[in-house]
This record gives C-alpha cells, sequence and structure tokens, in this order.
C-alpha cells in the first residue's frame, strides 16, 4: 500500500504535551504577529513584477490572493491546534495522509523556502543597487547586478547577502523576538510613509485603463499567482494557534484581522504606486505585452530610458523607491532603499532557517541521509543542510529574475497549502471525535475553497513555473521510491517526533517581542 504509512497521531500529541506551552496569546497579538510575519517583502520586491502583468488591476490582484490565503489559513490552524509541534505542513500530512504525500509535500517546501529565500536575495539586491546610486552616486555595472535574463551576467549582491546569511546561519545567529519586531518596525514605517507622500499626489488618470491585459496568466489573475508571495509567512499565526487563549475565538479573528489590515495596506501602497507614475505594462512594437523577467522586457526598458523618459514602475528593480524619486522625494526615496536594505536581509534568514528546519526533519525521520542532519560539534547548528541549501539559494539568486523565483516558490506553497486542506478534511471523516482546540469555521465549504483557489492560482502561473514543481516533484518521487521508502524510520516500525528534538532547528521567531516562538522553541 502506498498510503499505509502514517505516523502516530497519538504519538505527537504525546509528545507534544511534554512541552506544556502556556496559552498566553489574545486576538490584538495574534493579529500584530500575523501583521508582522506577511507585511513588506512582496510589496518591496514584486510591485514591478504584478504591474507589467495586471496593470492598475494588480489591486484587484492582492485581493485575489488575499482570499485564498485565509481560507487555506483557516485549514491550516485547525491542524496547527491539533498537532502542535512547529507548524510543518509536512509533519500535518505525515500523521493525517501518510509518507508519500508528506515526502511530496516537504519536498515542495523545500523548494518554497529556498527558492523563496532566493526571490528576497534579488528584490534585496535591487534596493542595494539603488541606494549606492542614490545616495553615494556609485553605479555597479549592469552586467554584475541581474542575472541573463535581463540582460545581464550574474547578480553578485544577491550572490553576497545569501552567503552572508548562510555564514550566519551556521555560526548559530538566531534573531531576537526584539530584533525582528524592529525591523518590522522599520517595514511598516517606510510603508506608512510611502503612503503620506504618494496619496496625495495621486492622479486618477493614472488608472485608466485599469485593466490592459485582461484576466489570464499576462493578467489579473497571473499577478494573483505571483503577488501570492507577499503573503507567505501568515502561517506564524496559524502555528501559535497551541499558544492562544480561547483559540476558536482568537485564530480566526488573528488570521482574517492580519490579512485583511495586510491586504488594505497593500491597496494603498499600489493606489499609490499607480497613482504617483502610473503602472501600465511595457508593450513591443506591435503593442504586445512583454513578459515579466524577459530578456524583450529588459532591452525595452533600457531603449526606454536611453530616449529620455522616466523608467516605468515596471522596469524598476526597486519600485517603491523609485515612485518616491520620481515625485520629488529623491532623500526619502533613499531612505525607502535603506529600509529595505536594512529589513529585507532578515527575511532571508527567516526562509532559510524554514528550509534548513524542514530538511533537518525528514532526514531524522530517515527519508533523506541522515548526514544532512548532523550538528556541528561548536556552534550546533545543522551545519552540513544549512551549506547545502545556501549553495542552492546563491545559485538561483545569482542567475534568476525575481519574479520567476517567486513565481517558482509560489508553485511549492499552493501544492503545501491545498495538501493542508485535504488533510483537514480527511481527518474530519477518519477521526471525528478527536479534540481540535480549533475547527475550521464551514469546513466542507471552507477547505474546498482553499484546494480550488490554490488550484487556479497555480494554473496562472507561468508555464516553466509549474513545469519546474513538476520536474520538481518527479525527481521527488525518483528519490522516494529509490532511497527515501526503504529507510523510513516509520516504514521500520520506529514512530519518532523529530520535530521536538533538543537540537532541530527553531522555528523563526514571532515578530513580536515577549512572544514565544510558534511551536515553542524560544530563540
Amino acid at each position: 500500500m502506498l498510503f499505509d504509512r502514517v505516523k502516530s497521531l497519538d504519538a505527537i500529541l504525546a509528545t507534544a504535551a511534554k512541552k506544556g506551552l502556556h496559552r498566553s496569546l489574545g486576538a490584538f497579538q495574534l493579529t500584530m504577529l500575523g501583521v508582522g510575519a506577511v507585511i513588506g517583502t512582496g510589496i518591496f520586491v514584486l510591485t514591478a513584477e504584478a504591474a507589467q502583468k495586471a496593470g492598475p488591476a494588480m489591486m484587484i490582484s492582492f485581493v485575489i490572493a488575499g482570499f485564498v490565503c485565509a481560507v487555506a489559513a483557516l485549514c491550516y490552524s485547525e491542524l496547527a491546534s491539533m498537532v502542535p509541534v512547529a507548524g510543518s505542513a509536512y509533519t500535518y500530512t505525515y500523521a493525517v495522509v501518510g509518507e508519500l504525500l508528506a515526502w511530496m509535500v516537504g519536498w515542495a517546501l523545500i523548494l518554497e523556502y529556498a527558492v523563496g529565500a532566493s526571490a528576497v536575495a534579488v528584490g534585496w539586491s535591487g534596493y542595494f543597487v539603488g541606494l549606492l546610486k542614490g545616495s553615494l552616486g556609485i553605479v555597479i555595472p549592469r552586467a554584475l547586478t541581474v542575472g541573463p535574463l535581463e540582460g545581464g551576467l550574474i547578480n553578485v549582491p544577491a550572490i553576497v547577502i545569501s552567503v552572508l546569511v548562510t555564514w550566519l546561519l551556521i555560526i548559530g545567529t538566531t534573531e531576537s523576538a526584539r530584533v525582528n519586531a524592529v525591523l518590522v518596525s522599520v517595514k511598516v514605517a517606510a510603508l506608512t510613509l510611502f503612503l503620506i507622500l504618494t496619496l496625495p499626489v495621486m492622479n486618477m488618470t493614472e488608472f485608466h485603463p485599469f485593466i490592459p491585459n485582461g484576466w489570464g496568466t499576462i493578467g489579473v489573475v497571473g499577478a494573483a499567482s505571483s503577488i501570492f508571495f507577499a503573503y507567505v509567512g501568515f502561517d506564524a499565526v496559524s502555528t501559535a494557534a497551541e499558544e492562544t487563549k480561547n483559540p476558536q475565538r482568537n485564530v480566526p479573528i488573528g488570521l482574517i484581522g492580519s490579512l485583511a489590515i495586510c491586504t488594505v495596506f497593500y491597496l494603498l501602497v499600489s493606489a499609490g504606486a499607480i497613482g504617483a507614475i502610473g503602472a501600465q505594462p511595457v508593450t513591443d512594437a506591435a503593442g504586445m505585452t512583454l513578459s515579466p523577467g524577459s530578456p524583450e522586457l529588459a532591452a525595452r526598458c533600457a531603449a526606454l530610458v536611453a530616449s529620455g523618459v522616466n523608467e516605468p514602475l515596471v522596469c524598476s528593480h526597486e519600485a517603491l523607491a523609485h515612485v518616491l524619486r520620481s515625485v520629488g522625494w529623491v532623500k526619502i526615496g533613499n531612505l525607502m532603499g535603506l529600509a529595505a536594505f536594512i529589513a529585507l536581509p532578515s527575511v532571508v534568514l527567516m526562509m532559510m532557517f524554514g528550509q534548513t528546519r524542514v530538511f533537518f526533519v525528514m532526514a531524522r525521520d530517515g527519508l533523506l541521509p541522515e548526514k544532512l542532519a548532523s550538528v556541528h560539534p561548536k556552534y550546533k547548528t545543522p551545519h552540513v543542510v544549512t551549506a547545502f541549501t545556501g549553495i542552492v539559494v546563491t545559485l538561483a539568486a545569482a542567475f534568476l529574475p525575481v519574479g520567476k523565483l517567486a513565481d517558482y516558490s509560489n508553485a511549492g506553497t499552493l501544492f503545501a497549502f491545498a495538501m493542508v486542506a485535504v488533510s483537514v478534511m480527511v481527518l474530519r471523516r477518519k477521526d471525528p471525535g478527536r479534540n481540535r482546540p480549533f475547527r475550521t469555521p464551514a469546513v466542507w465549504v471552507v477547505a474546498p475553497l482553499a484546494i480550488i483557489g490554490c488550484v487556479v492560482l497555480y494554473a496562472y502561473l507561468g508555464l516553466i513555473a509549474k513545469l519546474v514543481l513538476i520536474g520538481w516533484g518527479a525527481i521527488g518521487l525518483v528519490i522516494y521510491f529509490s532511497y527515501s521508502r526503504s529507510r523510513s524510520h516509520v516504514g521500520l516500525g520506529r514512530d519518532e517526533i523529530h520535530e521536538l528534538d533538543a537540537d532541530a532547528p527553531p522555528l523563526p521567531v514571532p515578530p513580536m517581542p515577549g512572544a514565544h516562538t510558534p511551536g515553542g522553541k524560544d530563540a
């Protein structure tokens, strides 16, 4: 039987019970935790990508992506409250649907976290290059700041930040909740200042035509598939369900509240950017919209700038800073670049943290070589898997554009979220009597909506992004059947819960001083 290997839910719960976590988080704290985990990254690095696909209608794209996240999050929360071990979709699936699908989810999460970290590194590079040019007059040659698809050779700043974060992780750097809270405050303050300066100068004519490209892959839904990246991080709220007072009431308030706040924030920021300098897609000579991240778009943007035209929003690698400079706030635009320079590396660190954790637990479960889970004798960190992750992140960041990386990451995320929604429905049927501290409301409506939403957003990703997940999944299946299945600890009769090992990497710290790390491991 392919689906006969399931981690014992009772074993997981018995192990988790030893932690004895104190329920301390209220609805307001949970909402703020969610806002801190979500806000900033996507809007900083993907505004130009979304505008090239959807034009001003990228505002609708934010709403679509936020809705899919909300229904997926409600499903996530039920499992997070029942299976309270560091909240990984991999663990949930293993305990409910079985080893094969858990392997596929874990494999997809590896893609999500590693490629997502690369995307943020490339986004950071764009702001760093702009900051050097705007503040110090230092111009790094284009060949060294973008990959081959955008007319360059290699993205050196993205390589530098990826290597630096890998080194910090290997020597054991973890962010404290207080540092993380400061970095979240920097992002929120920068975006708030952006609103204050751009909304008063909004020109409504820039919103026409509102939907220049229709609803397809290069259109509103395609932009939603990309901008979905802007919401990844909300699972910090889901995984904190076990530490929440009255979770049945407070978890949905925290989830829906934080996603609503972030969506309104994103709508206002995108409206400010559109109204200030416009967000119409760049087209070729025949009037066809060029694909984001393509050599043709890069060449067309270079030609427009060379002709003396102000660089269009869709061409900028530091969109928000560029908007402020374009409306006369040059120094504030440089400050926006500085805010991204300071805050975005923490996101790279958190995503690589998430990746090493999934890798670590899968290796301890016997599904990957256990050497990957070995811990450094001095630094007490999983240095082998961290170094491997760092190499992959660095190579992807060196050569690929941010939009493509975000799409590849989203493909993995959407698969994992769909499997979580399936797991919730399966467990409702298999084990209806089990205690559920939080129950997904209207589960037979919400869970199918989550699955449909994930499938639709996946369908509107670009062809290569879809093929990346399929190809990655095929490689995963080959590894599973040729290596993992015969070495699986569950298959060998050893039901172990490695998510709670003392030397397991801690989860990324939530952006709230004084709050526990979701999963109970305080950094």
